[in-house]
């Protein structure tokens, strides 16, 4: 005699996607939080500007440590000393923090910063010459990694901008 077998149920997973289609579609027009959306919101963006700036202070200090290895150090060498405090970095900076109400903007705003750095690099270069070798070549490294940068921003921004062009002929 063998023994019964047991009986399994299986449940048909029908989901109701044009209902989920319009539900999605009328709430992105308020944000992207979803209706289902249960934390406190105001927590969440406080919590996640918390972390966003957490995150910048460890950027910059990780870009401290690598420049110590380069600018720091050669201020150090003349018994100068570098300041990275975030708080005083516009006053010295050749760029401005201009944030950009859009992704084409930001990017925008990106490609100006790397050009300024670019061109302001460019004239120091010039001005140590041969007065200062080891300060001008450290600064010609320095420029070769922005011209990268910028030629980065630059290609990212025509890929963008065709994109946005293809998207507003309703190509998409």
């Amino acid at each position: 005699m063998q023994p019964a077998l047991a009986k399994e149920k299986h449940h048909t997973f029908m989901a109701d996607i044009q209902e989920i289609r319009r539900r999605v579609r009328e709430h992105m027009k308020k944000d992207a939080v979803t209706e289902g959306y249960k934390a406190d919101r105001e927590t969440v963006l406080r919590v996640l500007n918390e972390a966003l700036a957490t995150e910048i202070v460890c950027v910059l200090r990780y870009k401290r440590h690598y420049f110590l290895n380069m600018l720091a150090e050669r201020i150090t060498q003349w018994n100068g000393k570098s300041d990275l405090n975030p708080g005083g970095l516009t006053v010295g900076c050749h760029s401005q923090y201009i944030e950009g109400k859009s992704l084409l903007d930001m990017i925008r705003e990106d490609l100006v910063a790397e050009r300024i750095a670019v061109e302001s690099y460019s004239e120091i270069i010039r001005y140590l010459g041969k007065d200062d070798s080891t300060s001008r070549i450290m600064m010609e490294k320095i420029l070769a990694m922005e011209e990268e940068h910028a030629d980065d921003m630059d290609k990212l921004l025509e890929t963008l901008s065709q994109d946005e062009r293809f998207a507003s002929q309703g190509n998409c």
